[in-house]
């Protein structure tokens, strides 16, 4: 079941149908399990569409694959905390995985591309726009589009 809880009536049906299964399961007398998880805002197709815009506006001024730039600057050494989580595997040992931009909500999606965007500037010396700067944004897909076969 999916309950919105900025809404005051979907607040107190989660709260009666989490009592409902607390009661079921002391009734029963055995336990069950119970998932519940945060559900977040995926990011959007125009946030996706705009980030590969900067991955590919930096690969293209560096002399960098898109892939490259994707995994190990923007994901690897700018966003590493991110990016990076850790598990243990069966033999009990931790291991690092990498999370696909694909499972970042708005807000992380938006923090990733503001620190990739800061990195740009600061470290590498190169302005990438901001998804409002469309004049600026045309000329950096112009520049893309010259080195296409590249990236």
């Amino acid at each position: 079941m999916i309950f919105n809880l900025n809404n005051d009536k979907d607040r107190a049906d989660y709260k009666d149908y989490c009592n409902g299964l607390y009661m079921d399961a002391l009734k029963s007398g055995k336990g069950f399990i119970v998932e519940v998880k945060k559900k977040h805002r995926p990011r959007s197709l125009a946030q996706n569409s705009y980030l590969h815009v900067c991955l590919q506006y930096f690969a293209s001024e560096f002399g960098y694959d898109e892939e490259y730039v994707k995994y190990n600057i923007f994901k690897q050494i700018v966003n590493r905390e991110i990016f990076a989580k850790q598990r243990t595997n069966r033999r009990g040992q931790p291991v690092t995985y990498w999370r696909s931009t694909a499972d970042l909500d708005t807000k992380e999606l938006t923090d990733a591309i503001e620190k990739f965007r800061n990195y740009s500037s600061m470290v590498a010396g190169l302005y990438i726009p901001e998804p409002n700067e469309e004049a600026a944004l045309l000329e950096a897909q112009k520049q893309i589009a010259l080195y296409e076969k590249y990236l």
